[in-house]
This record gives C-alpha cells, sequence and structure tokens, in this order.
C-alpha cells in the first residue's frame, strides 16, 4: 500500500474512533446537565462519520486500487492527491471545532472559519477527483 494511502485510511480510522467516542457522549444519559449540549455536536459526529471516515477512506482505497496510471509510474503525478490531504483534514477539524461553538456563541469569526472549512474541503474534493479522473480510462 502507498504511503499516500496508508495516511488516509489511517487518519479514517482515526476519525473512526473520534466519531465512536462523541456518539457515546451523544447519547449518554442526562446526567449532570449534559442533555441540552448534546445535540450541539450532532451535526459534528454526522461530519466526522461521513466525511472525516468514509470520505477519507474512499480516497485512500481509490488513490491504492484505481487503474494504473502507466507501468513506469503506477500512481502518476500525485500533486493533486497528496494537496487533498491536508486541505481535508484542515477542513475536517475546523468544521469540528466551529459548528459546535457557533451555538455556544454567535461570533462571526467561528462563522467565518466554518465557511473556509466548507472550502477547504470542497477543495480537497475537487482535487481529488482531477487527480483519479487521470487514472479511469478504457484499456
Amino acid at each position: 500500500m502507498p504511503d499516500l494511502s496508508r495516511w488516509y485510511v489511517k487518519t479514517a480510522l482515526a476519525y473512526l474512533a473520534l466519531a465512536l467516542l462523541l456518539g457515546i457522549v451523544i447519547v449518554w444519559p442526562a446526567e449532570g446537565g449534559l442533555q441540552r449540549w448534546q445535540g450541539v455536536f450532532w451535526p459534528a459526529w454526522i461530519h466526522l462519520l461521513t466525511v472525516g471516515w468514509l470520505t477519507q477512506l474512499i480516497f485512500g482505497v481509490a488513490f491504492w486500487l484505481f487503474p494504473r496510471h502507466s507501468r513506469a509510474r503506477p500512481y502518476g503525478p500525485q500533486a493533486l492527491a497528496r494537496a487533498a490531504y491536508p486541505l481535508l483534514n484542515a477542513g475536517i477539524v475546523l468544521r469540528i471545532l466551529s459548528e459546535p461553538a457557533i451555538t455556544w456563541t454567535a461570533s462571526v469569526w467561528w462563522r467565518g472559519l466554518l465557511m473556509l472549512s466548507a472550502l477547504l474541503q470542497w477543495t480537497a474534493g475537487l482535487f481529488m477527483v482531477s487527480y483519479l479522473w487521470t487514472r479511469v480510462k478504457r484499456r
């Protein structure tokens, strides 16, 4: 398995573990006044599962298993796929921090970070689509 695929897959597994832990917190009995804060984390939990775990896992496995670019360079030019990794993860981290914070405060700063997180994730997705597009071809 290439290094980049390992990074994507291991990071995806870390996000899965974090999502499972957050899921426990969300459904935990409302002892000690936690009930009113549980719903705040629901969007972040869904995002951890769908983007942090699933999308990242798909990117890593697709990089590894999609048809080879060529015999000489099986993975082809990797700059876009490598750039997508930090963009995607910066976007995920900003999202799981800013989304709950928006419910606690009406700060424009947190809303700006949420918008930035969306832009980073969108750019990462565009980079991976552009990269993988070159590996899908006729025989």
